[in-house]
């Protein structure tokens, strides 16, 4: 479910988006078979100068301000989604360079989901060094383009999978 040219049905929020893919997983039969994963792309609502998440950015009318979360609160945000909803992966939860919130994130949760980072990591080795530091997250999405040469996509694969982090291969 999502707006990058998948299937995108008229919802009101994100956990109703959830429960329409929940009934159908279930219609289909495939509720003990099927786990789910989410790439949250957080750095696209969030408020640099407000340290906020707008989980109602799209709304031309503008976000009343409970829809204005900040780091803590989206935590127990996706705590309540792990509680509620078979996920297995969840990518880029936090805005790019809010590692902090990453941190608390892994810290609280890491060991019942995969927590993985495209904008955060951008597969730079320097970026991945910084995640296994602060215990930022526990897998890599994988892009060979996006780092600029095969070798350093090379090095930040092999890093993250010495970690023992999970990597996810992507375009």
């Amino acid at each position: 479910v999502g707006d990058e040219g998948g299937f995108a049905p008229s919802v009101q929020d994100n956990n109703e988006a959830l429960d329409v893919l929940m009934e159908a997983i279930e219609k289909s039969g495939h509720k003990d078979k099927v786990v789910i994963g989410t790439d949250v792309a957080a750095s696209e609502f969030y408020n640099g100068e407000t340290k906020k998440y707008d989980l109602d950015f799209k709304n031309p009318a503008g976000s009343p301000e409970d829809m204005k979360k900040d780091a803590d609160a989206m935590i127990a945000y996706y705590k309540n989604w792990l509680d509620k909803y078979p996920l297995a992966s969840i990518e880029d939860p936090f805005d790019q360079d809010d590692w902090e919130a990453y941190s608390k994130f892994q810290a609280a949760v890491g060991d019942r989901t995969q927590i993985v980072g495209d904008d955060l990591l951008v597969t730079n080795p320097k970026r991945v060094t910084k995640a296994l530091e602060v215990k930022a997250c526990n897998a890599l999405l994988l892009k060979v383009n996006q780092i600029g040469s095969i070798s350093e996509a090379i090095e930040a694969a092999e890093m993250a999978q010495f970690a023992g982090w999970g990597v996810m291969v992507s375009h």
